[in-house]
C-alpha cells in the first residue's frame, strides 16, 4: 500500500508538474507576444509613424466568422476544409452619367456651322438637335445692398414745424448697426466651423472674392451671433434633458495661453432624433459633467470614465455601458492570445449583428429579439470572462478587457431590458468628430469665450445634419428670425422644429419682407426711385 501510494503521490504531482509547465508555457509565449508588440510600436514611434487609431476585427478570419455564424444560428459550425472560392461569373454594368439638378442656372448657347452662318439659315433645314450639358462654376459674389429711407412730409406742410415726418423702418440686421447681412454671416460661420477653415485661411477666401475681411472683424461677428444663438441653444439644451436616454462623450482641445497652450475639453451631449449640443470646459471632472448634464434623471450611455460615477444612482441618472468601447479592448487582447479572445470578439460581433438587423424593427420586435437571440449571447460572455479571470496576466490586454467587462456587466446588460436604449455609444462618438476634425485644422481655440462660440454653432451644425438641413439656408434664415422672435417660443427655431415653423405663413411673411434675404435668394430687385 506504501509502495502504491507513493506511486500515486509521484503521478499527482508530475501532472501537476506537467500543468504548471504548460502554463509557464503559455505566459512566456504571451509575454513574447507582449515584446515583440511593444518594440514594433516603439520603433513606429522612432520613425515619427502615427498609426490608424481605429480599432477593426481583423478581415477574412475564417475561425471568426464561424465562431460569429455559430452564435447567430445557435449552434457551433464545425470548420470545412480549405478549397478554392469560386466566385459567379458576371458582366459590369455601364455606368450612367446622373443629370444635373434642376435648380441649377442654366445658359444656353446654339452651335452652328460655319457653312450655315455664311449662307444663312434659309438654305438649310434642321432635322435634328444634339444637347450637352456641361458643368461649370462662377465665382462666389458678394452684394451690396444700399438702404435708401427718404423722409416725408405732406405736401403743403414742409415748412410747419409741427408736420408730421414719415421715415421707412429700419430693416433689421442679426447684429444690431452691423455692415453684414444674415447670408454674409451664415457663410462665415459654415466656412469655420461646418468646412473647419481657420480665420486666416477665411480671409483669403474673402479677399479673392474681393473684399478685405480681418479675422478680428470675424471674430468679433461670430462672438455677437453667439450671444444672439445662445438662448436657442439652451432651450435644446434643456429639451435634449427631457428626453428618456442620451449619449455622452469628451475630447480634448488646446487652448491659447500666453506662455503655453492649455488643455481644454469639448463635450458632445446627444439627444438621438431631436438635438447635438456641445459644452466647454477647462477641466475634465465632475464639475464639467454637472454642468452638461445637471440634475438629469433619464439613462445615460457613456463609456466608464469615473467622473460619470457621481450622477449615477437612485433618483439620479442610469448607467448603460457601451459595447464599443469594450470591443476595443477586447481587439487589443486578439493580437496577444486571438485562439483565446477569438471567442470573446465573435459573442460581441454576433451581438452587433443582431442590432443591425432590427434597428428599424417595431419596439416589441426589438425587445423580443433582445431577449431570444442576444441574452444568451450575453451571458455566453460573461461566462467566457469568469473562465479566463484567473489565467489573464496582470497588466495584459486581456486582463484589461475581462476586467473593464467584469466591472461595466450591469451597465453592458442594460440595452437587454430596454429596447429604446442603443448597444453602444458610437452616435456621440460620431458627433464628436466634428471637433476632431476641426482640431486638426484650427489646432487651437483662442480663449474660453471664444471655444464656447465654437460650441454654440458646431451644436446647430450637428443638429442640422441630424435632421438633413442645409446649414446655410438654415443659419441665414434663423438670423432673419431671431432678433425679433419671442423668447418663450425659442425652441420653434430649433432644427428638430425647422420644417414645422418654416410652414406657418406668419414666419413665410416675415422671411419674405427681409430685404437682404432677398438678395441672397437673387429674385427680388427693389428700384430706387
Amino acid at each position: 500500500m506504501e509502495q502504491a501510494d507513493l506511486i500515486a503521490s509521484l503521478l499527482a504531482r508530475i501532472a501537476d508538474l506537467e500543468a504548471r509547465v504548460v502554463q509557464l508555457e503559455r505566459e512566456r509565449d504571451e509575454y513574447r507576444q507582449l515584446y515583440l508588440l511593444a518594440r514594433e510600436e516603439n520603433e513606429h514611434l522612432k520613425r515619427g509613424l502615427i498609426g490608424q487609431q481605429a480599432h477593426r476585427a481583423p478581415e477574412n478570419d475564417s475561425q471568426l466568422s464561424l465562431a460569429v455564424l455559430g452564435l447567430l444560428l445557435g449552434e457551433q459550425p464545425t470548420a470545412p476544409a480549405a478549397a478554392p472560392e469560386l466566385v459567379a461569373a458576371h458582366s459590369r454594368q455601364k455606368p450612367v452619367r446622373k443629370p444635373f439638378p434642376e435648380h441649377l442656372p442654366r445658359v444656353s448657347f446654339e452651335i452652328v456651322p460655319p457653312e450655315v452662318e455664311r449662307e444663312g439659315r434659309d438654305a438649310f433645314a434642321v432635322i435634328g438637335v444634339e444637347r450637352r450639358e456641361v458643368l461649370e462654376r462662377r465665382p462666389a459674389s458678394l452684394v451690396v445692398v444700399e438702404v435708401i429711407k427718404k423722409k416725408f412730409v405732406r405736401k403743403g406742410a414742409e415748412t410747419a414745424l409741427s408736420s408730421a415726418v414719415l421715415v421707412g423702418e429700419t430693416p433689421e440686421l442679426p447684429i444690431p448697426r452691423g455692415t453684414a447681412g444674415p447670408g454674409l454671416l451664415a457663410d462665415s460661420i459654415v466656412k469655420r466651423w461646418q468646412d473647419h477653415l481657420p480665420l486666416h485661411r477665411m480671409e483669403g477666401i474673402y479677399r479673392r472674392d474681393g473684399i478685405e475681411l480681418n479675422r478680428s472683424t470675424l471674430c468679433t461677428w461670430h462672438g455677437q451671433l453667439g450671444e444672439l444663438a445662445r438662448p436657442l441653444v439652451e432651450a435644446m439644451r434643456i429639451d435634449a434633458l427631457a428626453q428618456p436616454y442620451v449619449c455622452v462623450d469628451a475630447t480634448g482641445v488646446l487652448v491659447q495661453h500666453p506662455l503655453r497652450c492649455k488643455r481644454g475639453h469639448f463635450w458632445v451631449l446627444v439627444a438621438p432624433g431631436t438635438h447635438v449640443l456641445f459644452e466647454f470646459s477647462m477641466n475634465h471632472d465632475g464639475r464639467a459633467v454637472d454642468q452638461l448634464l445637471g440634475g438629469y434623471t433619464g439613462t445615460v450611455v457613456a463609456d466608464a470614465h469615473n467622473v460619470y460615477d457621481h450622477i449615477y444612482g437612485p433618483g439620479k441618472a442610469t448607467e448603460a455601458g457601451c459595447w464599443s468601447h469594450l470591443r476595443q479592448y477586447v481587439l487589443e487582447a486578439l493580437r496577444i492570445d486571438p485562439d483565446r479572445v477569438r471567442e470573446a470578439l465573435a459573442s460581441i460581433q454576433a451581438l452587433f449583428l443582431i442590432e443591425r438587423s432590427i434597428q428599424r424593427a417595431p419596439p416589441l420586435e426589438r425587445t423580443r429579439t433582445r431577449s431570444e437571440r442576444s441574452k444568451p449571447i450575453v451571458d455566453k460572455f460573461f461566462a467566457w470572462c469568469e473562465e479566463h479571470r484567473e489565467s489573464a496576466l496582470e497588466g495584459s490586454p486581456l486582463n484589461d478587457a475581462i476586467r473593464y467587462a467584469t466591472n461595466q456587466k450591469e451597465a453592458l446588460e442594460r440595452f437587454l431590458d430596454d429596447q429604446k436604449l442603443p448597444i453602444h455609444n458610437n452616435l456621440s462618438g460620431l458627433n464628436l468628430r466634428r471637433q476632431a476634425v476641426g482640431r486638426k485644422n484650427w489646432l487651437f481655440v483662442g480663449s474660453e469665450d471664444g471655444a464656447k462660440v465654437n460650441a454654440t454653432f458646431v451644436a446647430l451644425l450637428a443638429s442640422c445634419a441630424m435632421h438633413r438641413i442645409e446649414p446655410w439656408a438654415y443659419l441665414r434664415d434663423l438670423f432673419c428670425l431671431l432678433p425679433g422672435w419671442p423668447i418663450t417660443r425659442v425652441l420653434e427655431l430649433a432644427p428638430v422644429n425647422w420644417q414645422t415653423t418654416m410652414g406657418e405663413a406668419q414666419v413665410q411673411t416675415k422671411l419674405g419682407d427681409n430685404i437682404f434675404r432677398s438678395v441672397t435668394l437673387a429674385d427680388h430687385q427693389r428700384a430706387v426711385a
